[in-house]
Order: structure tokens, then C-alpha cells, then sequence
């Protein structure tokens, strides 16, 4: 597939909309996180939210990606924002109207990860259409960028906002981002793109079991995607108790710090790879994220300081964008672009299917077995508590060094794995680097001994 003249352009246009279309959901999720807590004062309720809200994106992702490649992009993505928007409309009647509840909330979620879902392989696939190869990497660290923003500016801006124009005003505003990244796309158009597949008969269900397919076959692209969950897992188990580790021992702006670290961080590091890119050998990336992550959360466990936890969380998002844009431009630079969607999907499915366990695990495996351990006269106060310390929050310090170990033993084994670190030498590239004209591109892509058929 080859990238038009104006393809940047209009990459940057979507980019921009989408941006403000994150805003925007970020200043709800928000909105409605602090709604739910201070109507239910219950942290299951708060959880079970977040489950919600990822699950039934995870479930349907490999369905979505069929359809982002059957279908034109830019159309899948209407639709997906329009029926995020249209949730946020029915939680603002209900809302308005004194009507809405817990069970709502849950459903709202359901719906906007499933949009989700359809709108995340077609916006990451485009990608390939729109932009020429040796600008991916830039690409993905303005795709990473974007999610930086959403989680600096619309916390604190939702906490502005929530207090002059309420959770009514806020989900306003959210509905006109939705707009605003709708009239964008509704703007813009999309290069066609050759679907070597797109005489074949084959149902949508057929289609995608395709990105699974096409995923088990290749053990260094499974491997790379078990190590993603892995490190998911790891992360997801001890980063929902945050807040209230550090609340045991600090006060909500020492909290606001180390968030704000972590946003800054993120930021610096989309910044960085959007300007320089990625590094030639990508999943080197991949084994140092794994290693530096293991190192901070060890160190968020070791002692109870606002900046040691505010400096590890800074160095843990840093991080984050490259390792995440360094997967992203290797699967497009090794999947044709008339399957990146059923296999975006397949690879997101599996690398993020242990989110949802871990959320359900951390609180308690927190309050029944690391807490009690560390209590004043738990089993580990005399042994383990004389260097970590003892009390509230020190059982949850426990699991972020216990987990960090974990995942050091695990990136150190990923390692090991010769097919994963040589993937990048065994998968060729699906294009060269310098595209030939679209309709000789759209035959090399065709015999690439990688682009199997969904039969």
C-alpha cells in the first residue's frame, strides 16, 4: 500500500480529531468514576466499572478487525464515534432527568468499548494507508502522544470543570469533541487500498479467526504478544492500588504529584519518539520496557516517599510510549495493510485479556494476603517489615516488589526465547522501504509468504 502525496495531512487531521474525541471520554470516565464512588461509596463498584469497560472490547476485538478490514476505515470510524456519542446522550437524558443508575453506568461502558473496539483496529490500520513507511514511527508517537494528553489534561481539567458546570456540563463537552472528530473524518478521505481478499467469499467469521491464524503461526510475533500480557498482568495487579498506598501514608496532592509524574513522562517519551522515532532493532525496546519496569516498581515498594514514588512512576511512562510505538511500527511493518485489522485485533485481544483478571485479583490479594503479612503483627513484620515497614499501605508496597521481581524473572526468560528476539530477522517486511507504485506494491504484498489466505 502506498501512502498518498497528502497522506500525512490528513493522518494529522484524523490524529488532531481523535485527540479531542479522548479528551472528551477521559472528562466523562472521570465524571462519572467520581459520581459512582460518591454515590455508592464502594471501591468494587469503582472496579467493576473499569472491568466493564474493558472486557467486552477484548471479547469482540477479533470480529472488529474483520470488519475494519472489510469495510473502509474512515466509515468504521464514524460509526464507532457516533455510537460512543449517542451512549453519552442517553446518560445525559437519564441524568437530567434524575433517572440514572449504577446499572447504567455499567451499560454505557459496555457500549463505548465496544465501539471502542471496532474504532482502535480501523484508526491504528489507517495508518499504513495514510502514512509512508519511514514516517510509522513518528506516527505511532503522535498516536501515543494523544493518550498522554487525554491523561494530563482531562483529570484536572474535569476537576476544574465538575465544580462550575457539573457532570451535566461535562458530558456537553464530551459530545462535542464527538462532533468534532466526526465532522473531521466526514472531511477527510482515505486512499483505497488493494484487499487481496477481496474477491474471496469468505464470512466475517471466517475473516476473523484469520488474525488469530495468522498470529499462532508466527511464535515470535505469539511470543512477543504473551509477554505483552504478561507484563500487563504484572502492571495491572499492582497500579489499581496506588491510590490508596500512597493515601496511607500522604495526602491527596502528594497523590496529584506522582499522577502528574506520570502523565509528564508519558508525554516526554511520545515527544521524543514522534521527533527521533524508534530505534532500528524494536524489540530491544521491548526487553529493556520489561527490565526498567521491573527496577521502578521495586522501587515504588521500597520506601514511603512522595518523590522516589513520583520519580519511578516518571521513568515507568517515559518509557511507556516507546515500547508501545516500537510493537505498533513492527506489526506494520510486517503485516499487509489489508490485514492489519483482524490481526491489530487479534494481538490486542491476547496481549490485554489479563487486564480484566488482574483488576478483579489486585484488591484481594491486597486486603486477604499481602496486607495481613505486613500488619503490626503479621507473618512478615519482623522479617520483610523491618525494611519495607509495617501498617496500612505496606502489604500493597509488598505486591509492587514481589510483582517486580516477577517480571524481571519473566523479561529475563522472554529473552531467552530466540524466536521472539529474532523476530524481527525472521518476519520479513512487507514493503521495502522505499514503496514502488500502488499497483506493484499491491502484487508484492500478495506473494509475501506471510500474507496467508483466510481459508
Amino acid at each position: 500500500m502506498n501512502a498518498q502525496p497528502n497522506g500525512m495531512r490528513t493522518f494529522l487531521l484524523v490524529w488532531f480529531g481523535q485527540m479531542i474525541s479522548m479528551i472528551g471520554s477521559s472528562l466523562t470516565s472521570f465524571g462519572l468514576g467520581v459520581w459512582v464512588y460518591v454515590r455508592t461509596g464502594s471501591a468494587t463498584e469503582f472496579a467493576l466499572i473499569a472491568v466493564a469497560a474493558i472486557l467486552p472490547g477484548i471479547v469482540i476485538a477479533p470480529f472488529a478487525g474483520a470488519v475494519a478490514d472489510r469495510y473502509d476505515r474512515r466509515k468504521v470510524m464514524i460509526v464507532s464515534d457516533f455510537c460512543a456519542a449517542l451512549s453519552t446522550v442517553v446518560v445525559a437524558v437519564l441524568l437530567v432527568n434524575n433517572n440514572l443508575q449504577i446499572w447504567h453506568i455499567y451499560l454505557t461502558a459496555i457500549v463505548s468499548s465496544s465501539a471502542s473496539a471496532f474504532q482502535n483496529p480501523a484508526y491504528t490500520a489507517s495508518i499504513s494507508q495514510l502514512v509512508a513507511k519511514t514516517h510509522y514511527s513518528r506516527a505511532a508517537g503522535l498516536v501515543a502522544g494523544a493518550e498522554a494528553a487525554s491523561q494530563i489534561i482531562a483529570p484536572a481539567l474535569a476537576g476544574v470543570l465538575i465544580g462550575f458546570i457539573g457532570l451535566h456540563g461535562i458530558i456537553a463537552v464530551d459530545f462535542a469533541t464527538f462532533l468534532f472528530a466526526v465532522s473531521v473524518l466526514l472531511v477527510v478521505r482515505f486512499p483505497a487500498y488493494t484487499n487481496s481478499e477481496s474477491e474471496t467469499k469468505t464470512s466475517i467469521w471466517q475473516e476473523a479467526r484469520y488474525g488469530w491464524r495468522y498470529m499462532l503461526e508466527r511464535r515470535g510475533l505469539l511470543a512477543l504478544m504473551l509477554f505483552f500480557a504478561f507484563i500487563n498482568l504484572t502492571l495491572s495487579l499492582v497500579n489499581q492500588l496506588l491510590t490508596p498506598m500512597v493515601l496511607s501514608f500522604s495526602s491527596p496532592e502528594g497523590l496529584g504529584l506522582i499522577v502528574s509524574a506520570s502523565g509528564v513522562g508519558m508525554m516526554l517519551g511520545s515527544a521524543a519518539m514522534a521527533v527521533w522515532g524508534t530505534p532500528r532493532r524494536r524489540i530491544l525496546v521491548v526487553y529493556g520496557a520489561g527490565l526498567l519496569q521491573s527496577f521502578t516498581m521495586i522501587l515504588m515498594g521500597w520506601r514511603e516517599s512522595i518523590a522516589l514514588l513520583a520519580m519511578a512512576r516518571f521513568m515507568a511512562l517515559v518509557i511507556s510510549p516507546l515500547v508501545n510505538g516500537s510493537a505498533q511500527v513492527l506489526l506494520q511493518r510486517k503485516v499487509p495493510t489489508d490485514m492489519q485489522g483482524r490481526v491489530f485485533s487479534a494481538t490486542r485481544m491476547l496481549a490485554r485479556a489479563s487486564i480484566p483478571l488482574a483488576y478483579l485479583l489486585s484488591g484481594p490479594l491486597a486486603d486477604r494476603v499481602f496486607q495481613p503479612m505486613l500488619a503490626q503483627n503479621g507473618a512478615l513484620a519482623r522479617s520483610v517489615g523491618q525494611i519495607i515497614g509495617t501498617g496500612d499501605g505496606r502489604g500493597i508496597a509488598l505486591m509492587y516488589i514481589v510483582f517486580g521481581l516477577v517480571t524481571l524473572v519473566g523479561t529475563l526468560t522472554a529473552f531467552l526465547y530466540k524466536p521472539m528476539r529474532n523476530i524481527e530477522r525472521e518476519l520479513p517486511d512487507v514493503t521495502p522501504d522505499d514503496p514502488p507504485p500502488p499497483q506493484v506494491q499491491a502484487e508484492t504484498v500478495a506473494k509475501v509468504p506471510y500474507a496467508l489466505s483466510p481459508a
